[in-house]
């Protein structure tokens, strides 16, 4: 973060709810909303949807110096919502039907989006619907569009569909001593492909426009998210695999846990200029 704040080529997408785009912390962030079903500014300032996608578009977008941690603020965020829930804020994971899920995984790629950040989880999945994540997540391997997942808040250990892709970073939740958070998901694939990033009482932006705190999963993928969009503009000639290595290769614990690595920019950072 001392090195760039980002750059607006580079392109995050962002698959949550919509964004109080009218907050000012948000006012000279570059964001792009992909015409849909759903419209990516927020329609009630207390829709679980709107808190949601708000708290980690703040984190990974709000100007630096503003309540929320402010990763990469001169980056384009690129909104596409999935989920419009009108219920209060409960502070759990939001869920989108697999179909919802691809199409917008999908539209993210085709409008130009290198790093996409996903703090959902699937709700109702089927076999079959499943597949349709899975060949949505092939798309982003062959476009070269890393994905980052949140992990889930439901203290089990296993894998989805999505956390067992291989070109899906999942992500883990930890408190600051860095220790994982235990109602976060692990399991094999997560622990040998994931990363573990600050996830308890992260401030970011409410939409009223006081701080409001929140954790979990979701608070913890866009961490990882910010740090890929900011090596992408540091790094403007790494290639997909290249950054995607380096963020993994930075962690400080062996792959064979089934807790990931926790997340080390630095390294990240260092492994990519002495490339």
């Amino acid at each position: 973060m001392e090195l760039s704040k980002g750059r607006a080529d580079t392109i995050i997408g962002l698959i949550d709810g919509p964004v109080a785009i009218g907050h000012p912390s948000l006012q000279q962030t570059s964001i792009r909303e992909i015409p849909g079903k759903l419209t990516g500014t927020c329609a009630s300032a207390q829709s679980f949807a709107c808190i949601h996608g708000t708290l980690v578009a703040g984190i990974l977008g709000a100007e630096r110096g503003s309540a929320a941690p402010a990763i990469a603020p001169d980056c384009t965020l690129l909104i596409r919502p999935i989920f419009g829930d009108l219920s209060a804020f409960s502070g759990e994971m939001p869920g989108a039907t697999p179909t919802e899920l691809a199409e917008a995984i999908i539209d993210c790629v085709s409008h130009g989006a290198q790093v996409i950040n996903l703090s959902a989880a699937l709700s109702r999945p089927t076999a079959r619907d499943a597949s349709r994540v899975v060949q949505a997540l092939d798309y982003c391997g062959k476009r070269g569009v890393i994905v980052v997942a949140a992990a889930g808040n439901q203290g089990t250990v296993g894998s989805s569909s999505i956390t067992r892709h291989p070109w899906v970073i999942p992500v883990v939740a930890c408190d600051p001593g860095g220790r994982a958070i235990g109602y976060s998901n692990l399991g094999n694939s997560i622990g040998r492909r994931g990363l573990t990033a600050p996830g308890l009482a992260i401030t970011s932006l409410g939409v009223d426009g006081n701080p409001r705190e929140f954790g979990g999963t979701s608070a913890a993928a866009p961490f990882v998210t910010g740090t890929l969009a900011l090596l992408y503009s540091i790094f403007t000639n790494a290639s997909p695999s290249d950054i995607k290595s380096a963020a993994l290769s930075g962690g400080r614990v062996r792959r064979s846990s089934i807790v990931p690595a926790l997340l080390d920019a630095g390294a990240a950072y260092h492994i990519l200029q002495n490339r």
